[in-house]
């Protein structure tokens, strides 16, 4: 605020100053023109009066009556000296003024640095002839006069010095009354600032108004001040109370993001463990045929040997039942084999996709037949829904990563082709392509279903989306694919579809999966 003060102050100053002086040195101008044509005017009116009342005296050399001239026309003080010189150039008469500036007569100046002015004196002198009478300019002298500036000078200095104490005192009046101005300007915007500190630093919810008892603008300015100041509190107020509700709903959607999130984790963990119990009970259903023949054929083969006992031990034995048993222990033997190795390889099959999906490990698999032994864990599955499982891979691909995590991908992928791309009781065909470029892996499956409506595209990787709501459908399956291929194999998948025609999903991540996303999902 001293700052504003005293900015103002000099800019008044300073705008008063320019302007009294730039009219000053116009009137100066005025008054220097003025003075300098009275001047000019002076000199001709001088040596024209001299030139028609010095003619005759000196025609006359009356010596007493052109002093009396001379005393007359020294009068005015910018004449400061006269000389009436002859025709020969001698000083005739001469006046002319003293140190103290009195006119003395028959004083000749030596020297002057006055302006000098001269002219000559003629007389008209009528000839007489035989024809006519002419008229001819005779020279008989001249006047010599000396003007002093002096006088101009003087005017103008002092003209200068009035002005400069006009100046000076114009601006200290000016001073005094803006000082006295602004003092009633900035006293009430002092006390102003003040209640603006004061209203910044408190942390009270009292107001402290400012008296209200000036009768001019800044009374008006207090009023709204207070009344600002009134409705500034209210809305601190508000805003507090505000506050407090917004911090209180903040804890309770933090409290029910944490439930979401933790409801979300055991969703995927049923999903899992659901996907888990699907390939135990298919697995479960796939190793009943073979044991089942298996133990029919070893049931016929214990019935022939006891068979073949009993007729060794009474003594009847023939070739032919020999011949027979041998037939029917060879068949059997073929089939229990044949079965037992079915069973051990569905059981093989089972068990590495299982302690894939519980165990976690990391290890390099081939892929394309690491996809065949979790297609046929997931056979009985594919069967009841009509569907058929198609696996293109042209070369063996070699993969370093989370082997249970792809069977977890890869089922998840199939059983949403099974649940929403085809017709119930009717089925489709499913194709997955596998290859690799460099060491980069891309893994494409493709069903030939219904298709995925645009609108529903950019959703179907939203976690609890699903168009099956209510009838089995979690809306986690794609989800849970998603987070693994993004997350855990630092890869990334992307769906095109086309309703009526299929749905294609393709993964493409790399070959080594890097240490850092060797974690749970």
């Amino acid at each position: 605020m001293h700052t504003i003060r005293l900015r103002f102050v000099a800019l008044f100053m300073v705008a008063t100053t320019l302007t009294l002086a730039l009219f000053g040195i116009y009137a100066q101008q005025l008054l220097s023109s003025e003075l300098e044509q009275r001047f000019e005017s002076v000199q001709t009116e001088t040596l024209q009066r001299l030139r028609l009342s010095t003619v005759q005296p000196v025609w006359d050399f009356n010596a007493l009556e052109i002093q009396n001239v001379l005393l007359a026309e020294i009068q005015p003080l910018e004449v400061a000296a006269i000389q009436v010189l002859d025709a020969k150039g001698k000083v005739f008469a001469a006046i002319a003024r003293d140190a103290s500036g009195q006119a003395v007569a028959g004083l000749v100046p030596s020297s002057t640095s006055s302006i000098r002015r001269t002219t000559d004196l003629f007389r008209e002198n009528t000839l007489t002839g035989n024809v006519k009478d002419s008229v001819v300019n005779i020279r008989i002298g001249q006047v010599v006069v000396d003007f002093s500036r002096a006088r101009i000078d003087q005017a103008l200095a002092s003209d200068t010095l009035r002005r400069i104490v006009e100046i000076i005192v114009i601006d200290a009046v000016l001073l005094l009354a803006l000082a006295f101005s602004l003092r009633t300007v900035f006293t009430p915007l002092a006390a102003l600032r003040d209640a603006l500190f004061s209203l910044a630093q408190q942390d009270d919810e009292e107001v402290r108004e400012l008296p209200e008892d000036k009768r001019n603008e800044f009374g008006e300015v207090i009023k709204g001040f207070n009344l600002t100041q009134r409705k500034l509190k209210g809305v601190m107020q508000r805003r507090r109370v505000s506050e407090e509700a917004l911090r209180h709903a903040v804890e309770k959607t933090e409290a029910a993001y944490a439930e979401l999130q933790s409801t979300q984790a055991a969703l995927i963990q049923s999903e899992r463990l659901a996907s888990l119990g699907g390939l135990v009970a298919g697995v479960a259903h796939e190793i009943n045929t073979p044991i089942g023949v298996a133990l029919t054929s070893a049931s016929v083969l214990n019935e022939g040997t006891t068979q073949l006992r009993d007729s060794i031990e009474g003594g009847s034995i023939r070739k032919s039942e020999v011949m027979a048993y041998l037939n029917m222990a060879e068949e059997a033997s073929r089939l229990i084999l044949t079965n037992a190795q079915r069973a051990a390889q569905l059981i093989h099959s089972f068990k590495q996709v299982a302690v894939d999906q519980t165990s976690e490990m990391r290890r390099e698999y081939e892929l394309g037949g690491y996809l065949q032994e979790v297609v046929s864990s997931l056979r009985p599955t594919i069967k009841q829904g009509h569907g058929q499982v198609s696996i293109h891979c042209p070369s063996p691909v070699l993969v370093e990563g989370l082997p249970g995590a792809m069977a977890q991908v890869l089922t998840n992928l199939i059983m949403n082709a099974l649940t929403h791309a085809f017709e119930p009781g009717v089925g489709g065909q499913i194709d997955i392509h596998v290859s690799s470029a460099g060491d980069t892996v891309t893994l494409s499956l493709s069903d030939n279903g219904r298709g995925i409506p645009s609108e529903d595209i950019s959703k179907v990787f939203d976690p609890f989306f699903t168009t099956r709501r209510g009838r089995g459908g979690t809306g986690l399956g794609l989800n849970i694919v998603y987070n693994i291929v993004t997350s855990r194999f630092a890869g990334s998948i992307e769906v095109s579809s086309t309703v009526g025609t299929g749905t294609t999903f393709t993964m493409r991540f790399p070959r080594v999966l890097p240490p850092s996303t060797n974690k749970p999902a």
